[in-house]
């Protein structure tokens, strides 16, 4: 499930425990059981810290390049501290990682035999970010949502032991989905980065500019091409809800909360009359409560 951020500090831990809370989903709830707390907190933590040197957004003084070994001059340059962080991930299966964040996920790293697939593909992801700033189709864009946001799932099954082909596609949809409403949040945000995640395709169909994204308020076309984008996330958490009562106990609870904070993040967009443009409409908690009650009564 894919993760987002703000800059970061010179602390990676407490930076990752303070991120948490602003996810569209429950990173590691208090409810579950310690073990996987640290676990999905662990991974958490890796996906954190590569989408932020992906998108410069590391602490000021070049700590974390320190860390992974670069020079000074180096500290600023996204695609070779990405190659330095490739490789302290290497010492996660075999010797002992520099950078502390990585550290961490050794040890969950061992506890779940975890293999290093799902960790090189969110690593490749934000290189592409380096590289691709547009997507011509919606396939295009689903195809970089298989690395960037896809993997996050499998970890998370995998770290809690539920791990089924059916159960992975059903992830598949909701962790894409989930990467495709925080698209439509950060429209404004992404744009300033020189990025464009609506696919060209679609902006051609509603006869959208990118310039019609720069602006301070959206205008009935980008409010009708963020609506049909929203709507396609909202079918892809449908067709992934099962996965939730394909388990039980409190892995079911956190499932829905997944599902759940799509569905109420797509609630916000919708809300806000589908202008993302001033700002990311964000769902308040007694929304998410009831998107949680609708996702485990099997309710869309």
């Amino acid at each position: 499930m894919t993760v987002t951020g703000t800059a970061r500090t010179a602390n990676p831990e407490r930076d990752t425990l303070d991120k948490a809370g602003a996810e569209n989903f429950p990173v590691a709830p208090f409810f579950l059981p310690r073990a996987w707390r640290d676990d999905l907190m662990a991974v958490y933590g890796f996906a954190r810290l590569v989408d932020d040197i992906g998108d410069g957004d590391l602490a000021p003084g070049g700590a974390d390049a320190r860390l992974l070994g670069l020079a000074p001059q180096d500290a600023d340059d996204r695609l070779l501290l990405l190659d330095a962080f490739e490789t302290d991930l290497g010492k996660v299966f075999e010797g002992t990682p520099n950078h502390p964040l990585l550290r961490r996920l050794r040890h969950t790293v061992r506890r779940h035999s975890l293999t290093p697939e799902p960790f090189l593909a969110l690593i490749a992801a934000n290189r592409q970010d380096q590289l691709v700033k547009r997507y011509e189709t919606y396939d295009d864009l689903l195809a970089y949502c298989a690395l960037s946001a896809n993997p996050v799932g499998h970890l998370v099954l995998a770290v809690t032991g539920a791990t089924t082909p059916e159960r992975v596609r059903h992830s598949d949809a909701i962790c894409t989905a989930l990467q495709i409403v925080e698209h439509l949040q950060d429209v404004a945000e992404d744009l300033r980065r020189d990025r464009v995640y609506l696919p060209a395709a679609d902006l051609k169909r509603f006869h959208v500019q990118e310039a019609d994204l720069a602006a301070p308020t959206a205008g009935a076309s980008v409010r009708a091409l963020v609506a049909y984008e929203a709507e396609r996330a909202r079918a892809l958490l449908d067709e992934g809800a099962p996965l939730v009562g394909s388990v039980h106990g409190r892995l079911r609870l956190l499932l829905a909360g997944f599902v759940a904070g799509g569905r109420a993040a797509v609630h916000a967009i919708a809300a806000a009359e589908f202008d993302v443009l001033p700002g990311p409409p964000k769902p308040g908690k007694l929304r998410l409560l009831r998107e949680v009650g609708a996702t485990l009564r099997g309710e869309g």
